[in-house]
């Protein structure tokens, strides 16, 4: 049977995807010596992008619901000081 492959939550633009990938092969290269060609990076890259994108994705998004509802308080908490009785 075959694996069905997840959707990929992200998506990069032609030269952020070109960087991506020279700096994954890169990485590579410098901290494991392994040499992949820009095919081999490209699909290592697709795989964190499908695998690990979505956390980072997920983790970005609660991080700035978190950074607006505490700005949305005080926000309110100003208003009201500023409330005339």
């Amino acid at each position: 049977m075959a694996r069905r492959e997840k959707p990929q939550i992200l998506e990069l633009d032609g030269s952020q995807r070109q960087e991506a990938s020279r700096v994954l092969q890169r990485f590579l290269e410098d901290r494991f010596e392994l040499d992949l060609g820009s095919f081999e990076a490209e699909e290592a890259l697709d795989f964190f992008m499908r695998e690990l994108g979505p956390l980072f994705y997920n983790k970005a998004i609660s991080d700035v619901q978190a950074h607006l509802k505490d700005r949305f308080e005080s926000i309110e908490s100003d208003l009201w000081a500023l409330e005339k009785s």
